[in-house]
């Protein structure tokens, strides 16, 4: 089962879901707002991706740039970065693409038709 991580009002995760949709890809819908991502999940997440933790970060978004977050990520450990990534589902990259053995982070057409 694929599950789908988005922001409905993001126009990004609006044209993955119709990605999804034309490519007759079945998924589960989840609200990074309202069914914001656990610690664990985020942990296991990060692991399967193989990708730098970094990349988890909506480096475009206000509440990363409220925070002042681009200055303070190089000093925090990997630990206090998961942590503060499962405090608001809005500090979080998306879409998320979920499956048994890949995690996709953000929504590039050819990485998707790649991996799916």
């Amino acid at each position: 089962m694929i599950t789908f991580i988005c922001y409905p009002k993001c126009t990004t995760c609006q044209k993955a879901k119709k990605w999804l949709d034309d490519n007759k890809i079945d998924y589960v819908q989840r609200d990074i707002k309202t069914d914001k991502p656990s610690l664990q999940e985020l942990s296991a997440w990060h692991a399967k991706s193989g990708l730098p933790l970094k990349r988890f970060f909506n480096t475009s978004g206000l509440l990363y740039k409220s925070m002042e977050l681009k200055a303070k990520l190089p000093d925090m450990t990997q630990e206090e970065m998961l942590e503060l990534l499962a405090t608001d589902g809005m500090l979080v990259k998306r879409p998320l693409l979920i499956s048994e053995d890949t995690v996709l982070v953000g929504f590039k057409e050819k990485e998707w038709e790649s991996l799916l």
